[in-house]
C-alpha cells in the first residue's frame, strides 16, 4: 500500500528524471545503493527478529529470498554462500549469501539447478566429494595424487574427555577415522596466455595426514596452513570439497584476479554438470571491483539485510527498490513492525544509503571532494535531515550520530579540515588518501568508531585494504521506509541535493547548535520547519521537491497519540524524539549492542486557539513551557518522562511518570478539560504478546489516550520553570528550585 496518489507519484517520478538529466549533463557519474532490512511479519517475540543476528527461520528465508532475487536480477548469476563478519561476543562468524553476475550480461553460472538448495533434502557424502574434487583436479590440469583427504583432529576432544591414551589405542587399532572432506592445494600458475593455468604442490604434513583445525567453519577455513614450512615453492591455498548436511560444498580459495576467479567458477560448474552433482559454492569472494555486480543477503541483529547493487540512474534505482520490496513481501518479510503498545516502527536494522561511482576513480565524492564537504556541512546545518528519516535510537551513542553529537570540539576541527580540503583543491586534483586522512578522524562516534557515524567513510578511500577503497560514502541515519515508494522519496531527496551541490557547493559554516539540538529539534514541529527550508532551497536551485511528499514520514515517525477540544483550545499529543543516554553497564550478551536507558520517552504537545494571557497547560500538575510557533494561537512544547522501568536506568530512584495528566487551565484557575496518556496498558497489566495485527495495535493505541472534560474545581497555577539548557522541554525528572 502506498501513501502517495498517482498524481503525486507522477510528479515524484518526473523530478527523478529531471535530476537524472542534470547529473548526466554535469558528468557527475553518480551511483546510488542501499541496505534495506526486513523482518518476518509473523516473527513476534522471536529473538532472531528482535535482537539476535542469526536464527533458524532467518537463514531459511534469506536463502529463499536470494534465489528469488537471482531470478529477477541475474538469471546467469553465481549464488555464493560465504562467511560474513565475526563480531566480538558472537560464537561464530555470520553467514553472507551473495549473487555475483557479469555487468555485460554474459552468464557467470548457467544452470541454477546445479547450485544445491539448502532447504531441500540431499544425501551426498564423502564419496561424492572425492569424485568431484578428483574430476576438478583433472580439468585444472592437476594430477589427482595432489588431492588430500581431510580428517577432523581427534586429539582436542579426546583430551577434553580425559580419554587421550585410550582413544589413541582405539585409533591405532581401527585406523584414522572418517574423512571430513578433501583439499586440493591450488593457485594460478604464471600466466603464459590469456587462459588461466593452475599449479599445485605436495604438502609436507605432520604424521603424513591432513588434520583440520577444530571448529564449525567450512574445511577451507580450518586448514593447518601455519604448520606448513616456509618454502616458497609450496602452494599455500587450497580448493576444498566436503559434504555437509548431505550437500556438496566447494570452497573457493582466495584469488587475486577476477579472470582467475571466473575461470575456476566455470570449471566447477562444468564438473558439476558432468557428474550431475549440484554444489554450494562457498569460501572467498571474487576480488572487489571489475566486471561483476554483487547483491548480498546477510543477518543483522533482528533483521535480514539486503545489500543491493548500485544503480546508475533513477529508473534503475526505482526498479531495484521495487523488486526487493516485492520479493521480500512475497516471502512474508515486511519493512515495519508493531511495538507492544501498538505503535508502528521501522525494522530496527536501518536502511543506509550509499553514494559512489561505477569505479573507485569515478566516484564523484573523490573527483570533487567539495561535494562531500557540502553534504556533511549541509546536514549539520539542517538537523531535520539527520532525524526525520532516522530510527528510534538517536544521539551520540547511536549507530549514526551527527558529527556535532560526538566531541564538543568536532565542529572547530571540521572547519579546519574543510579549509585544508579547499586549499588542496585549489592546487589541483586531490589525492583520495588525503580526503580520507582529513575527514576520517572527525566522522566518528564518541569512542572514535568510524563505522558508527552519520557519514561513514570506511569504504571511501581507506588505506586499510581494497575493501576500503571503493569510493563509497554511507549515509547511516536512514531507517527502513515502510514501503518502496517512501524509500524512493528518500533516495530522490539525496539525489537532488547531490545535483544541487555539484553545481554550487554549499558555503555555509557549521552551526554550533549546543543544547538546542536535543531540545527544540526533538519536536516534529521544528523538524518540519527545518525541512521546509531544505525544500525551499531545492526549489530555488531548480528542483521542485514538494514538502507534501514528506508527510508520510512525519506521520510514521511522529504518530498522533490523540487530540481533544478544551473549550476554544484544541490540545494534540504526538510522539517526539528521545536520545537515549548510554549506561555504564556491560554490553548485551550478543556483544554487538550498547546498554542505553530506553525507559525515557518524549511527547510534543501542540495547542491551537490558545490565548497566552489567559490559558496555561499543566502536565502532572507542572506548568508546560509553551512556545509560540508564529501562527496566531498555536503553541508547542516537549514533555520528557519515564515511560517504563528497567533494571538498569539512569536515576533508578525516579519512578514511572505515566499516566500523564494534561489540563488546559484558564486564568481563573479552572480546568477547561484535558486528557490522560498512558505509556502502557491503562489497566496496569502487561500487554503480553505483540499485537497480532493492525486492528489489535490500533485498539491498544486508542486505549492509551483518554480525554477528560472540564472540572469545576479550582487548579493551582504554578509558575513556569523551564529547564535552563532545554527551554522547549518539560523534563518531569528534573525538580525546579
Amino acid at each position: 500500500m502506498t501513501p502517495y496518489s498517482e498524481t503525486q507519484w507522477r510528479a515524484i517520478d518526473a523530478l527523478g528524471r529531471r535530476v537524472d538529466a542534470d547529473l548526466q549533463k554535469l558528468d557527475v557519474r553518480l551511483t546510488q545503493g542501499g541496505e534495506p532490512t526486513f523482518v518476518a511479519a509473523n516473527g513476534g517475540d522471536a529473538p532472531e527478529w528482535n535482537i539476535d543476528a542469526d536464527g533458524p527461520g532467518k537463514r531459511a528465508l534469506a536463502g529463499k529470498l536470494l534465489r528469488r532475487l537471482r531470478e529477477r536480477f541475474a538469471p546467469g548469476g553465481l549464488l555464493y554462500y560465504g562467511q560474513g563478519k565475526w563480531y566480538p561476543g558472537e560464537a561464530l562468524p555470520r553467514w553472507a549469501l551473495g549473487i555475483y553476475w557479469r555487468k555485460d550480461g554474459t552468464p557467470l553460472w548457467k544452470n541454477a539447478r546445479l547450485i544445491a538448495d539448502e532447504e531441500t533434502g540431499a544425501n551426498h557424502d564423502a564419496r561424492d566429494a572425492r569424485r568431484l574434487i578428483i574430476t576438478l583436479a583433472r580439468k585444472l590440469g592437476i594430477t589427482p595424487d595432489r588431492v588430500l583427504p581431510a580428517h577432523e583432529d581427534p586429539w582436542p576432544a579426546l583430551a577434553a574427555e580425559g580419554r587421550l591414551f585410550s582413544g589413541l589405542a582405539r585409533l591405532l587399532k581401527r585406523g584414522i577415522g572418517p574423512v571430513a572432506g578433501y583439499a586440493l592445494p591450488l593457485a594460478p600458475a604464471p600466466r603464459k596466455s590469456r587462459r588461466t593455468s593452475w599449479k599445485s604442490s605436495r604438502w609436507p604434513l605432520k604424521l603424513g595426514r591432513l588434520y583440520l583445525v577444530g571448529g564449525d567453519s567450512p574445511a577451507g577455513y580450518r586448514l593447518p596452513l601455519d604448520s606448513l614450512p616456509a618454502d616458497e615453492s609450496l602452494v599455500r591455498t587450497a580448493l576444498c570439497v566436503e559434504a555437509r548436511g548431505g550437500r556438496l560444498r566447494v570452497f573457493i580459495p582466495p584469488l587475486d584476479t577476477i579472470e582467475d576467479y571466473l575461470s575456476l567458477v566455470s570449471t566447477i560448474e562444468h564438473c558439476a554438470r558432468e557428474l550431475k552433482l549440484p554444489v554450494i559454492p562457498e569460501g572467498y569472494e571474487p576480488p572487489p571491483g571489475g566486471p561483476l555486480s554483487v547483491l548480498k543477503v546477510t543477518p543483522d541483529p533482528g533483521v535480514i539485510e539486503v545489500n543491493v547493487h548500485p544503480a546508475q540512474d533513477w529508473d534503475e534505482l526505482a526498479t531495484i527498490t521495487n523488486i526487493v520490496y516485492e520479493e521480500a513481501g512475497a516471502l512474508g518479510l515486511v519493512a515495519e513492525k508493531l511495538m507492544r503498545d501498538g505503535r508502528k516502527t521501522g525494522t530496527g536494522g536501518g536502511s543506509h544509503i550509499t553514494l559512489g561511482g561505477a569505479k573507485f576513480t569515478e566516484s564523484p565524492l573523490l573527483r570533487r571532494p567539495e561535494l562531500l564537504a557540502s553534504l556533511i556541512a549541509y546536514w549539520q546545518n539542517h538537523p531535520a535531515l539527520s532525524y526525520l528519516f532516522s530510527g528510534q535510537y538517536i544521539g551520540p551513542t547511536s549507530q549514526a550520530p551527527r558529527v556535532d553529537e560526538a566531541r564538543h570540539d568536532s565542529l572547530y576541527e571540521l572547519e579546519i579540515a574543510f579549509q585544508q580540503l579547499g586549499g588542496l583543491q585549489g592546487a589541483g586534483a586531490v589525492a583520495p588518501e588525503q580526503v580520507d586522512r582529513l575527514l576520517r578522524n572527525l566522522l566518528v562516534d564518541v569512542t572514535g568508531n568510524t563505522h558508527r557515524a552519520e557519514f561513514c567513510v570506511d569504504k571511501l578511500a581507506s588505506p586499510d585494504g581494497p575493501a576500503g577503497r571503493l569510493g563509497l560514502l554511507e549515509l547511516r541515519a536512514f531507517e527502513m521506509a515502510p514501503n518502496s515508494r517512501m524509500a524512493l522519496v528518500q533516495f530522490l531527496l539525496v539525489r537532488s541535493l547531490v545535483a544541487r551541490f555539484w553545481k554550487t557547493p554549499f558555503q555555509g559554516r557549521p552551526i554550533h547548535w549546543g543544547t538546542v539540538l536535543h531540545d527544540r529539534f526533538m519536536l516534529p514541529h521544528y523538524l518540519a520547519e527545518d525541512m521546509r527550508a531544505v525544500v525551499s532551497e531545492l526549489k530555488t536551485a531548480g528542483y521542485a521537491f514538494d514538502f507534501e511528499w514528506l508527510a508520510p514520514f512525519f506521520e510514521f515517525r511522529f504518530p498522533l497519540c490523540g487530540a481533544v477540544s478544551c473549550g476554544t483550545v484544541a490540545l494534540e499529543l504526538r510522539h517526539a524524539l528521545e536520545p537515549w543516554p548510554v549506561l555504564g553497564e556491560a554490553a548485551t550478551s550478543s556483544g554487538t549492542s550498547r546498554a542505553v536507558d530506553a525507559s525515557l520517552d518524549r511527547l510534543q504537545v501542540r495547542l491551537t486557539g490558545m490565548d497566552p494571557g489567559r490559558h496555561v497547560l499543566l502536565c502532572n500538575g507542572r506548568r508546560v513551557p509553551l512556545h509560540s510557533t508564529g501562527v496566531s494561537g498555536e503553541f508547542v512544547a516537549g514533555i520528557r518522562y519515564r515511560a517504563r522501568m528497567f533494571p538498569s536506568v539512569l536515576h533508578a530512584t525516579i519512578g514511572v511518570h505515566t499516566p500523564l495528566a494534561f489540563d488546559v487551565v484558564d486564568a481563573g484557575g479552572g480546568s477547561l478539560g484535558g486528557c490522560s496518556y498512558h505509556s502502557a496498558a491503562p489497566s496496569g497489566q502487561d500487554y503480553g504478546p505483540l499485537p497480532a495485527d493492525e486492528t489489535e495495535a490500533a485498539a491498544r493505541r486508542r486505549a492509551r489516550f483518554v480525554s477528560r472534560g472540564p472540572f469545576a474545581i479550582k487548579v493551582r497555577m504554578p509558575a513556569v520553570a523551564p529547564e535552563r539548557d532545554a527551554p522547549f522541554t518539560l523534563d518531569l525528572r528534573y525538580q525546579p528550585d
